[in-house]
């Protein structure tokens, strides 16, 4: 038997079939693994009808990939669409995708916690599909880490596994399809069955019968994005007066090259890229990392919540519940903390730092918890939409 098998039985050891830290050290980023009852007896949360109702509003991101397999061509379109043009669709061939339903449905959110080995901030949305028998999006390769659920009927997943695999992507369509794909692993998936794949590896999956998948993708921002972010975030700091200078110029031996003196110069003014103290770091990347990537700032409420208004509905028994599109994440800063929400960093105790990053909701208890920075930025965090109270729960 291979050391790391590249399918295991999850059932009694769910999500993963082995401790986390065994699938951290053996998989993640590494190879690709078939969970099999990852989710034992799962039943979907959402409907297809449910997804295709969702793919009408508006806000929302939603795309419909056809294939015409004579052709082997690939039509995409993208949402909202109107409601009138599901029931015309062929009964076979397509496939809906819609991101961010974690977002805006509250039983899919729920999943998350069952991802809890990984950073909460590292994950991005969970993407649902559904597919009529025959649908694709073709061979492609992802450059992030997705774990796919099985939801409801079968889909075909093929991969290839091997090193260096193929990359050319296909001219002949607009969405980014491999041209030339080699599986080397085969299976069909049922619910509850779960695919992860590291980075870079190319798959291609083909729904057996009308069939749900959700896709849990990981947020991996490229170098290039992080740089050009960090870039711009240390000049937006910069005064205009600090530019380019050289009190030291000499006359040129020619006047038309950039010398080495003037280079070092260069790099003289781009020290800050260089030796970027680790606080600036940090709040940089805590903001970065918390800046919701699909959509603009989160609405206010017409009548922002008051703290004496928060304190005496949550006494009551109300909660507060922040907004699913609202991204939080902490950070140990000296001896206290700081949160980072939707790209804003607050100061505070590390335990008030640590239970709003984490908390979905709030009661009283939680609130009273909490340090007088912490309920400072709670009370900023409501102002700005971030939470809405709810009513007290109803016993049965």
């Amino acid at each position: 038997m291979a050391r790391h098998p590249i399918e295991v039985d999850a059932r009694g050891l769910p999500p993963l079939g082995m401790p986390a830290a065994d699938f951290l050290r053996d998989y993640w980023q590494k190879k690709p693994l078939l969970i099999r009852s990852a989710f034992p007896d799962f039943v979907s949360p959402l409907a297809p009808e449910d997804l295709a109702g969702l793919a009408c509003e508006d806000g929302v991101l939603a795309r419909i990939i056809s294939h015409d397999r004579r052709r082997d061509h690939y039509a995409l379109r993208t949402g909202p669409f109107d409601e009138a043009e599901f029931p015309g669709l062929p009964d076979h061939d397509w496939t809906l995708l819609v991101q961010d339903v974690d977002k805006w449905d509250a039983d899919v959110r729920a999943l998350l916690p069952a991802f809890g080995f990984l950073p909460r901030w590292r994950v991005d949305d969970i993407m649902v599909s559904f597919a009529a028998p025959g649908g694709s999006v073709g061979a492609h390769v992802d450059q992030y880490d997705v774990f796919l659920l099985q939801a409801h009927g079968h889909r075909r997943w093929q991969i290839d596994a091997r090193p260096n695999p193929p990359a050319d992507f296909r001219d002949d369509v607009e969405i980014k399809l491999l041209r030339d794909f080699a599986p080397s692993h085969e299976w069909v998936l049922a619910p509850g069955d779960m695919l992860y794949l590291p980075p870079g590896v190319p798959h291609h999956g083909v729904a057996e019968d009308a069939c749900l998948t959700f896709s849990i993708g990981m947020r991996a921002p490229s170098v290039a994005e992080l740089m050009v972010d960090l870039a711009e975030h240390l000049a937006a700091q910069l005064p205009e007066e600090t530019r380019y200078a050289d009190p030291d110029l000499v006359p040129p031996t020619d006047p038309t090259e950039i010398d080495a003196a003037a280079l070092e110069r260069v790099r003289a003014a781009l020290v800050g890229l260089r030796e970027l103290p680790d606080a600036a770091l940090r709040d940089w990347f805590g903001g970065f990392m918390t800046t919701y990537r699909s959509a603009g700032d989160i609405a206010a409420p017409p009548r922002p919540l008051r703290p004496a208004d928060i304190e005496r509905r949550l006494q009551a028994g109300g909660r507060l519940v922040r907004h699913p599109h609202a991204r939080h994440a902490w950070a140990r800063a000296g001896r206290g903390g700081v949160l980072y929400a939707h790209g804003d960093a607050f100061a505070m105790g590390t335990a008030s730092a640590r239970a709003l990053a984490a908390a979905d909701e709030l009661d009283a208890a939680a609130l009273a918890r909490l340090d007088a920075r912490g309920r400072a930025a709670l009370e900023v965090l409501a102002a700005r939409g971030h939470y809405a109270i709810a009513p007290a729960r109803r016993r049965r």
